[in-house]
């Protein structure tokens, strides 16, 4: 779980999880977001064949999608649609992006935007997703809006503990990432991984003032040993 925020606000905290991740292990990538601009029902991709970032092109791996809809057809056949339109504007997905070209050079990455989907239909998706193990997935999402800084800290601090433990749902109130997270709480359970805090900050620690602040974590997730 690492946070989508502008880079002077968050960078440093999605940098915290990032800095963990070995390249070599992964043979692609997910990057699972909110959708903050355009109403969806269930989970978009953009039907594109890459994304265009200041650092270069970023493939989307071939295939992938059609992967998923054939793991998602037996319980949620519709959750994934097609929507060019619910990416063209949304930094949720967009912002890692640049992060995974420089941690992992021409790793194939396939952002998806979440909308109106249930815990179930997440968790099969994060199982879906996580059926391969040399796939890395991402959730994106940011903690705590636009409270005083003091009142943020005690909220975020209570949200990441419900996720180390992996206690959902959570609401669009603790995180705007809910819908995602909340499924892979639910599926991490299942695999027996392990949470572990890396980083929790939030706004009035980085660039902004600490009047109405957005708290980031970054979370990371490892299986049993």
């Amino acid at each position: 779980i690492l946070p989508h925020a502008g880079y002077v606000y968050s960078g440093a905290v999605a940098a915290s999880g990032y800095r963990l991740i070995v390249p070599s292990r992964f043979a692609r990538a997910v990057v699972l977001g909110p959708a903050h601009r355009v109403p969806v029902r269930g989970v978009a991709d953009a039907g594109v064949d890459a994304f265009d970032t200041p650092l270069g092109s970023v493939a989307v791996p071939a295939g992938l999608c059609d992967d998923l809809r054939a793991r998602l057809a037996p319980t949620f056949p519709d959750l994934l649609v097609t929507s060019p339109g619910v990416h063209a504007r949304e930094h949720s997905v967009e912002v890692h992006l640049p992060f995974l070209q420089v941690i992992a050079p021409g790793l194939p990455v396939l952002p998806l935007v979440a909308g109106d989907a249930t815990v179930a239909e997440m968790t099969e998706l994060v199982a879906a997703v996580m059926a391969d193990d040399d796939t890395l997935l991402i959730i994106s999402s940011d903690l705590s809006h636009y409270l005083p800084y003091e009142l943020a800290n005690k909220a975020d601090a209570a949200t990441v503990a419900q996720i180390l433990a992996l206690d959902g749902p959570l609401d669009h109130n603790q995180a705007c990432g809910a819908t995602p997270i909340n499924g892979l709480l639910v599926a991490a359970k299942r695999r027996n991984l392990i949470p572990r805090l890396l980083d929790l900050r939030n706004s009035g620690d980085t660039a902004g003032d600490k009047n109405r602040v957005v708290g980031y974590t970054a979370i990371g997730f490892w299986e049993e040993t």
